[in-house]
């Protein structure tokens, strides 16, 4: 079957080099230009042979199945570009994607576009996402159609749960696209779980770690894996071999108790060989809005978060450069959450917000500002 997606890939490919030149558009014809052609921010592993795999997973091994698709699904990163077309469009050849029930089509396979405004902010402009009978046909899809035709910066944030092979944006053929130069600072790791990884949102640009960066203006780069962030040894690989300044983590969501217990500490020792004297700010858990009537949530989230509590009071006092924050993302009348686990739009913004405070008094010790 993989074998058959990937022949399928490489002909919808070659079919759109050889007609990107000559597709007529709402204004004309349009030309396409890969997007790893122009600015790919939040990449945690620039030079994966896919440049919107988070993780080469040929290089790096030990992942479950689910762990080897949800690695390299594009979540987290966005491209950079300008441009002065009346048109944006996109067209992407997808490897396997995910369906999941609590998090919207557009978030999971579609794209999230923003442009700065005169004051400097990013603004939202559109999202969209193919109906998922035409995913992958390898269509083009109009992400908004009547712009100005003045020279804008743009932020496209890619599918949270999907594989993307190829991505072309499509402009005018008579306008002007190029990169723009990457608009976060520094290279901050954020390994997490499903919180991380954006489950819930509405579109990818809502993430908490996107959020955080527009809030800020520091890139984070996001490795959130759905379910799997549970302080594993080789996801610690990935981070001892990546180049950054900074790692935050949301890695107390997923493990059990006896997982924290065991694994906490060999996890901190094998990342700070690789990158000594950066800090490691480790986030507790959120409160999760099924814990409300639940009496058998209640009790595993409590023992959960107790035991990430005793530990990290532990590895604060015997690791330097290791930090713990509280999040959080419950709103003062309790409805920021889409399935009792997951926060909605809203609750991610909370967390954002909440973090900044306390990450960024951190940082600067670092000179990270």
């Amino acid at each position: 079957m993989k074998q058959i997606r990937t022949i399928v890939s490489c002909l919808l490919a070659a079919v759109i080099v050889v007609t990107a030149s000559a597709q007529p558009g709402k204004n004309g014809k349009l030309k396409y230009v890969e997007a790893s052609n122009l600015t790919l921010c939040g990449q945690l592993m620039p030079g994966n042979p896919n440049p919107y795999h988070r993780v080469d997973t040929v290089r790096f091994k030990g992942f479950t199945e689910a762990e080897n698709l949800q690695v390299r699904e594009s979540s987290g990163i966005s491209v950079a570009f300008k441009t002065n077309s009346r048109c944006i469009k996109v067209r992407t050849i997808y490897g396997q994607c995910q369906f999941p029930t609590n998090t919207t089509g557009i978030a999971a396979r579609g794209y999230d576009l923003y442009m700065r405004d005169k004051g400097g902010q990013w603004l939202y402009a559109e999202s969209a996402c193919k109906s998922d009978k035409h995913l992958l046909l390898g269509e083009t899809l109009d992400l908004i159609s009547d712009l100005d035709g003045s020279m804008h910066e743009c932020l496209l944030y890619l599918p949270l749960f999907a594989e993307v092979d190829s991505l072309q944006i499509a402009v005018d053929n008579d306008a002007v696209i190029e990169p723009m130069a990457n608009p976060f600072r520094y290279r901050i790791g954020v390994f997490g779980s499903s919180f991380t990884h954006g489950t819930s949102t509405s579109r990818s640009g809502m993430t908490y770690p996107a959020q955080f960066s527009r809030l800020t203006g520091l890139q984070l780069l996001s490795l959130g894996c759905s379910g799997h962030s549970k302080l594993q040894p080789y996801f610690a690989d990935v981070l001892a071999a990546a180049r950054v300044d900074a790692l935050l983590f949301d890695s107390f969501s997923n493990p059990s108790p006896k997982e924290i217990k065991e694994r906490l500490f060999p996890f901190i020792e094998r990342v700070q060989k690789a990158h000594p004297g950066i800090p490691l700010i480790f986030q507790r858990t959120i409160r999760r809005e099924g814990r409300n009537f639940s009496v058998k949530t209640e009790r595993y989230e409590a023992a959960r978060i107790a035991t990430a509590d005793s530990m990290m009071a532990l590895a604060c006092k015997r690791y330097r450069d290791v930090y713990y924050i509280y999040p959080d993302a419950t709103a003062s009348d309790h409805l920021s959450t889409v399935d009792g686990v997951h926060p909605d739009d809203y609750g991610y913004t909370l967390w954002a917000r909440s973090i900044v405070g306390q990450v960024l008094p951190i940082l600067e010790k670092y000179g990270i500002k």
